[in-house]
């Protein structure tokens, strides 16, 4: 089938290039003149293992072309993802919807044919009926129809997530062609197994915003139950090992540590209790609030901590961060904890040196005032205490021996919990977790 995705972001540039592996003939749209070059040269603008080489291979091949004309999209196809970003609006809670109406406004009016659009961007609810009425105003004697088909990716296993997902959720409107096509475009992986939901827009634009809502839940759940540990001098992995046998509960969400990050979690949360506020049903997300502050008072702890071990004070202080995106096998440095704490700890007088094996540079677009090294040896170099802030595996598997040569003092704070505690201990170093 002849497809269209419109915005290459980390979402849409998956998606392409994961559709075009599924068969399909694919045309991308990316407005921005560097990325869409970078894109049709068959490199990637950002960092996630695998699609590097499944993008190249269907640029290479011609199932993926890239372009910056809706009028190319209009003449291509009949059927068109929506990938843009819906960001947090500034100085609101509110997702910023313009990128979204700005492809139905821009797309609708070019088409000639029958069409039916399907989002995948992350939108509050009732946004694909808004969106249905627009395009009913838009289109010249075509039926353009909209149905939404939210993603559920993961950074770091998005193109396993794409081709292998644990559903498909569609949401259509009654007399629909949306059905028929997507199971046309998803036949091998729904035939494989995959659970195909079909429901309404609403629902399965809920779908999506419960997920997010839920992990960001257990989370700060297991990073509340933390505090809880703290003060009484209990182990919350523990905790987490021993609850999660529970099938009810299951282990995985449940590691305490800095508290989650990205560019999805924090900001979907946050639309999720704005919308819900404009319904009129506030009361039932105000929990969701108390999620959102659990999850920053950990980057306000860590800090604490970081002073606490320097004896009270940061002024003066070479703080080692060792991670810098908010999770590792990804570049992605938006909302990311690590940075937000090495940006206070430096605020407070210290020297902050950062290593990450993957998002240097966009770290140093966002916060340049920072210290970068070029390996975990460089930033730990004179340190007074090293911070583990991203569980990257180069990370995990460090040695004491491997820093001691290094550091000013054997300090180090285990920000994920994701080192051996023991080993570092018996090595004479000064472990917080």
């Amino acid at each position: 089938m002849r497809m269209v995705v419109l915005g290459l972001g980390y979402l849409g540039a998956t998606h392409a290039a994961c559709m075009a592996e599924l068969g399909h003939e694919v045309l991308g749209i990316e407005v921005i003149p560097d990325k869409r070059a970078q894109l049709a040269a068959g490199e990637v603008p950002f960092y996630e293992p695998g699609l590097p080489e499944l993008l190249k291979k269907h640029i290479d091949s011609g199932a993926l072309k890239v372009s910056g004309s809706y009028t190319d999209a209009a003449d291509f196809a009949d059927v068109f993802f929506i990938a843009v970003g819906t960001p947090q609006k500034k100085g609101e809670y509110s997702a910023d919807l313009q990128y979204v109406e700005s492809a139905i406004e821009e797309l609708v009016p070019l088409l000639t044919r029958d069409a039916l659009i399907l989002g995948k961007s992350t939108v509050p609810v009732g946004t694909a009926q808004k969106l249905s009425e627009r395009v009913d105003e838009l289109a010249k004697d075509v039926d353009v129809q909209i149905a939404w088909n939210p993603e559920f990716l993961r950074e770091g296993f998005a193109v396993a997530d794409t081709l292998h997902p644990d559903r498909v959720v569609l949401g259509a409107f009654p007399g629909s062609c949306a059905e028929e096509v997507c199971r046309d475009i998803y036949g091998s992986i729904i035939s494989s197994g995959t659970p195909f939901i079909v429901t309404d827009p609403p629902t399965a634009e809920l779908v999506k915003t419960s997920a997010n809502a839920f992990l960001a839940t257990k989370i700060s759940f297991i990073n509340a139950i933390a505090e809880v540990c703290d003060a009484a001098g209990a182990d919350v992995r523990a905790i987490a090992d021993a609850i999660g046998y529970d099938a009810r509960i299951g282990r995985r969400f449940l590691n305490a540590g800095l508290g989650f990050g990205g560019g999805c979690l924090p900001k979907d949360i946050r639309a999720f209790m704005a919308r819900a506020g404009e319904l009129g049903a506030a009361e039932a997300l105000s929990f969701l609030r108390e999620v959102d502050n659990v999850n920053m008072r950990r980057r306000t702890r860590m800090v604490e901590l970081t002073r606490e071990v320097c004896g009270g004070s940061l002024l003066g202080k070479r703080i080692a961060i060792l991670g810098a995106a908010f999770k590792p096998k990804s570049d992605d440095v938006r909302d990311s904890p690590a940075l937000n704490v090495a940006g206070q700890i430096q605020l407070q007088g210290a020297s902050v040196a950062v290593y990450d094996p993957k998002a240097m540079d966009n770290s140093r677009k966002l916060f340049p005032t920072l210290d970068y090294a070029v390996s975990a040896h460089e930033a730990c170099d004179k340190a007074d205490v090293v911070l583990v802030l991203t569980e990257w595996e180069e990370f995990v598997s460090l040695n004491p021996s491997d820093l001691e040569p290094f550091v000013r003092q054997r300090n180090i704070i285990d920000g994920r919990n994701c080192l051996d505690a023991s080993s570092w201990k018996s090595a004479g170093w000064r472990y917080c977790a």
